[in-house]
């Protein structure tokens, strides 16, 4: 099989691999927020249940790059499948908040490993002047079947075993597109990168690592409390879980046309614009809810938000080679985590104290500062400087 093969089929594996297990996480995130909500949990301890998923993918980008290079991504990545799995059908079993903490922090281990080292596929094995629109993709993939993961809640509900064995099941069927990863190469890659850690990464590009943070606050936030949300404005159950779906469907819609256009322009113009339109249509989300005008609004706040990560991990891919890769992606992984733990813990907090429309609010606050600060960098720092790190 020629190298051009082998890479083709490597990215469709690593992609079919992430849609099936985003469809299962895309069903868990509503799923347990609407079982607390329902069991009358505050929004503050349910933000707080939802940032152990966070604190797990943080704690797993350190010792993701040594799982690689020790046992091979393709084995590891098939060890975390059947995890997830168990997890997921453990919740049922242990009804209890306080059990549901430990079962969050070991899901987001699992989950940023598979994450991570997916998307080190997809970045390994994509060609320098497609990268952007291969990543967009790839991100476009991830969402459509983020989006339809919600599906499960309006057709088998939130009570019993049934909705987390059918998110398991799911989850299992990852096990086929990773064994049509070709293990040669994915092997060879990973001893190239024994020497990488995630600490060693972090001062090469701390903006574009700051981008990726603050899409993560964006990301934990609304995963963990946009159905709450939702139903504090007087949306039912089955409705509430599928603002999640729109939200994601805008990444599905436009995460192709922003690779495009950052392919042919400018990457580091485009990640900005995203910041951008991210903090204008938050403002515009309380006038929205309760009108068909929410729908779209959500997926053009997709597109924004979500566009930040497929042009962040673009640059990674193009400033960043060989030893650096999984590194980065690992840095990627565990800035996420730190991002989606204060997302959803502040998001929380912030609708108990100041009331539901503070999580919009809030996050727009949060795209508005990046923005100042990256202007701040960009009037103070030398034109030579002026590369991936802005």
């Amino acid at each position: 099989m020629s190298g051009a093969e082998i890479r083709w089929r490597n990215l469709v594996a690593a992609c079919a691999t992430v849609a099936v297990f985003s469809f299962s996480l895309g069903e868990m995130f509503p799923l347990l927020a609407l079982k607390m909500e329902h069991w009358g949990i505050s929004t503050s301890v349910i933000g707080l249940n939802s940032a152990m998923a966070p604190v797990g993918i943080l704690l797993a980008g350190m010792f993701i790059p040594k799982l690689a290079h020790k046992f091979g991504s393709r084995r590891v990545t098939l060890v975390m499948v059947v995890l997830t799995s168990l997890v997921i059908l453990t919740y049922p079993a242990l009804p209890k908040v306080t059990a549901w903490f430990g079962l969050r922090l070991a899901q987001g281990m699992c989950v940023a490993t598979l994450f991570a080292l997916s998307e080190a596929w997809i970045v390994r094995f994509s060609e320098g002047k497609y990268r952007a629109r291969i990543v967009g993709a790839y991100a476009t993939v991830v969402s459509a079947s983020f989006g339809l993961g919600p599906l499960v809640i309006k057709y088998l509900g939130i009570e019993g075993y049934a909705p987390f064995i059918a998110g398991a099941i799911v989850m299992l069927l990852a096990l086929i597109p990773i064994s049509l990863v070709d293990e040669t190469s994915a092997r060879e890659a990973d001893r190239e990168e024994e020497h990488v850690s995630v600490i060693k990464f972090a001062p090469k590009a701390p903006m574009l690592l700051l981008a990726i943070c603050i899409h993560a606050v964006f990301d934990g936030a609304l995963l963990a409390l946009l159905s709450v949300y939702g139903v504090r404005y007087g949306y039912g159950v089955e409705s509430a879980a599928l603002l999640i779906t729109a939200l994601a469907l805008g990444n599905v819609f436009f995460q192709i046309p922003i690779g495009l256009i950052a392919d042919k322009t400018s990457k580091q113009g485009m990640i900005k614009s995203c910041f951008a339109a991210a903090a204008l249509l938050m403002l515009l989300l309380p006038m929205a809810m309760g009108s068909i005008f929410v729908w779209p609004l959500l997926l053009l706040i997709g597109a924004a938000g979500f566009g930040i990560y497929t042009v962040g991990l673009a640059l990674l891919g193009d400033f960043f080679k060989g030893t650096d890769l999984v590194g980065g992606t690992a840095a990627f992984a565990s800035v996420w985590g730190l991002g989606s733990l204060i997302g959803a813990v502040a998001g929380g907090w912030a609708m108990d104290v100041f009331g539901a429309d503070a999580l919009p609010y809030g996050l727009a606050l949060v795209f508005a500062i990046y923005l100042l600060l990256n202007l701040r960098r960009s009037l103070v720092a030398r034109p030579a400087m002026n590369q991936v790190t802005q």
